[in-house]
């Protein structure tokens, strides 16, 4: 076998740590982002966070990078977010009567953390951000209450209980039985494990403490089911509607109502049956399993009834600040007519205000002891996270800018105007990957005249028309919900006729797809919207 040398030159797709981090910082959303700062603001002492007001040169996105174009990068390794000199604005105007379409450049990006063996002060070491006003509350309005802090007041339905219990003169053992089975409850108030299972689980083997603890559990359920809200502990459906009627039948004895008597009585019989047959709203199947005076007409008021009932008495206990949806992008409205333009800037509220810290950096610049080394990779490290924020926040509005000029006839007319849109229309506009503009409208939200949505949300595939254009499926669901809204209570409209109703407007719409589109909706079955 012959020994010998070769020179071979070939190309291979490396991901630095820089644009690892980019691509991790893009796709998070805003809370997660929150809680990523949170994190390297701990680890990293080159990093702060700036919460003076005074005016400083600034990382804002007035000298934010332009994401580079990588169109070589596949769908895991792409993302056209690298810094460079060039600038663009935290705000962006939309002509509805032209197109802007902006350029984008290119920079290399540095090998690792390690840096340029400089601990100088550089010029982009300043606060990132500085011109977001400091939070004080999401609604904009010192008037209003902020819906975080409402939530943090707010009452959860497990204290809502212990609150109650501890006004209950119990033995200690029966007082920690009924504790244990309110911590058992889930987010709707229901007891999902029956009491052998809960016995079970605590007392092991040992079949006595079993028995032992079904008996006190079941003292204590009877207990727990005397709290408010009415229903509370019922192991499924049909038990806690049979609580809250119950309920109403004492009320009944106390001011007696002939009329509402029968209803009472036919309603807790319904909840005997199947519950399959009250979803179905079978009523001649439910008036022959239930005895009741006045045959369907009093099943159909039982019905009724039961449908004021509350199924999930954890409702009102929701934790408001889960539900917050805090917008990325604000896009407004400014002049009227011909004149009429759309701003769409970021969300000062999310951007964090970042800089490196000056003393620090400072110091670091005089230091040439051991671990210099170390500490200088670490200010790099602080740079580039900086930058990759910039970066992520720049990527967010260019993308969004292009979706609102695409999307014009949305944020003049309302959803019936919603154009259709792919993500690759975005991303050949702007010169980045699909997968880039995938992890870009993924937990972002957009503020418009017409509410707030996720980016995701002006996308959707065409049907479609007689005239040989298409129609956006959006646009479809928001004709379908607006058909239903007008139907007639007593005769709904069927899949069928809504396929009918769309055709006549143009649109080529198979009653399979509207049942899709009527399910996504969340809008009920024909049968199920009839009134009774």
């Amino acid at each position: 076998m012959k020994q010998g040398l070769s020179l071979r030159v070939s190309q291979h797709l490396a991901l630095t740590p820089q644009l690892q981090q980019s691509i991790r910082l893009l796709q998070l959303s805003t809370l997660e982002l929150s809680q990523e700062v949170d994190q390297m603001l701990d680890e990293n002492p080159f990093l702060e966070l700036n919460a003076d007001e005074a005016p400083r040169e600034e990382f804002g996105l007035a000298q934010s990078d332009t994401p580079v174009r990588r169109d070589d990068l596949e769908a895991e390794g792409s993302l056209s977010s690298a810094p460079s000199e060039s600038s663009s604005s935290s705000e962006v105007v939309v002509d509805t009567a032209a197109d802007n379409t902006a350029e984008l450049g290119d920079s290399a990006l540095p090998d690792s953390w390690d840096g340029d063996g400089t601990t100088d002060m550089a010029p982009d070491d300043s606060e990132w951000g500085g011109d977001a006003p400091a939070r004080q509350n999401n609604l904009g309005d010192d008037e209003q209450a902020d819906a975080t802090e409402l939530a943090r007041s707010q009452e959860s339905l497990t204290s809502f209980l212990h609150r109650q219990a501890l006004g209950l003169r119990l033995s200690e053992i029966d007082q920690a039985a009924l504790r244990f089975l309110i911590e058992s409850l889930n987010d709707d108030g229901y007891l999902e494990e029956s009491l052998a299972e809960l016995a079970a689980g605590l007392a092991a083997d040992d079949l006595d403490e079993q028995e032992e603890l079904v008996h006190r559990f079941t003292v204590a359920l009877g207990l727990l089911q005397s709290l408010e809200p009415v229903g509370v502990g019922a192991r499924n459906l049909a038990e806690c509607l049979s609580l809250q009627l119950r309920a109403l039948q004492a009320l009944q004895e106390d001011e007696p109502d002939a009329d509402q008597a029968p209803v009472l009585a036919a309603a807790l019989s319904i909840c005997k049956q199947p519950m399959e047959l009250l979803a179905r709203r079978d009523i001649k199947r439910l008036t022959q399993l239930c005895t009741c005076q006045g045959g369907e007409a009093t099943i159909r008021a039982a019905i009724g009834l039961i449908g004021r009932l509350e199924p999930k008495l954890g409702r009102r206990f929701v934790d408001v600040e889960r539900n917050v949806v805090v917008p990325d992008v604000l896009v407004v409205k400014v002049g009227r007519g011909t004149q009429q333009k759309f701003t769409v800037r970021l969300n000062p509220d999310v951007m964090p205000k970042l800089r490196v810290h000056d003393i620090y950096a400072g110091a670091l610049r005089q230091y040439k002891g051991e671990g210099s080394q170390g500490l200088q990779q670490r200010l790099q490290e602080a740079r580039w996270f900086i930058k990759n924020i910039q970066q992520r926040f720049d990527t967010i509005l260019r993308v969004s800018s292009a979706i609102v000029e695409r999307q014009k006839s949305f944020f003049i007319h309302g959803e019936l105007a919603m154009r259709p849109l792919v993500l690759r229309e975005i991303a050949d506009e702007l010169g980045l990957h699909e997968s880039t503009i995938s992890r870009v409208t993924t937990a972002k939200y957009m503020s418009t005249p017409y509410g707030t949505f996720e980016l995701k949300y002006f996308f959707g595939s065409g049907l479609g028309t007689e005239t040989g254009g298409n129609a956006s499926s959006t646009a479809v669901r928001a004709l379908i919900k607006q058909f239903v809204a007008s139907e007639s209570p007593n005769k709904p409209l069927s899949d069928s006729q809504i396929s009918e109703m769309l055709k006549e407007q143009g649109i080529e719409c198979a009653r399979r797809t509207v049942a899709k589109y009527r399910e996504a909706l969340k809008i009920a079955p024909a049968n199920l919207r009839k009134a009774l």
